[in-house]
């Protein structure tokens, strides 16, 4: 099944963290547990960026969050199929990258999710 890889590492603030994990559980296939988080050892392929943005972006929107996060995905069709499932449709795509194929989508806090299939080999 489709599923994300990984990230460096994101920590927020949610007014109900054990009802927004089981959203991430529904929609991308993780979270929840006993402590309503989640963890990935580091995969085979692309990579952890840390990049800030000018503060006037709108890269983000439609979030209004001060930031964003992205997931590196095995199969972006197949997690995208899973989010439909969900009732979730992305917010745009871009297949045409040279660093990989986007999405993104929106989660239930009003946090814009960048989903990222690296090219092979990167």
């Amino acid at each position: 099944m489709a599923k994300v890889l990984g990230i460096g590492g994101v920590f927020f603030k949610a007014e109900d963290p054990a009802a927004l994990a089981a959203w991430y559980d529904k929609v991308l296939g993780f979270g929840g547990g006993d402590w309503s988080g989640a963890m990935w050892p580091h995969g085979d392929r692309g990579y952890t960026i840390w990049s800030p943005f000018k503060a006037d972006t709108t890269y983000f929107a439609p979030s209004t969050a001060p930031f964003m996060v992205n997931f590196i995905v095995d199969d972006l069709d197949g997690v995208l199929a899973r989010a439909a499932a969900a009732g979730v449709h992305p917010t745009g795509r871009d297949d045409s990258d040279e660093n990989g194929r986007f999405a993104w989508l929106m989660d239930p806090a009003g946090l814009k999710i960048e989903l990222w299939e690296p090219k092979s080999g990167a």
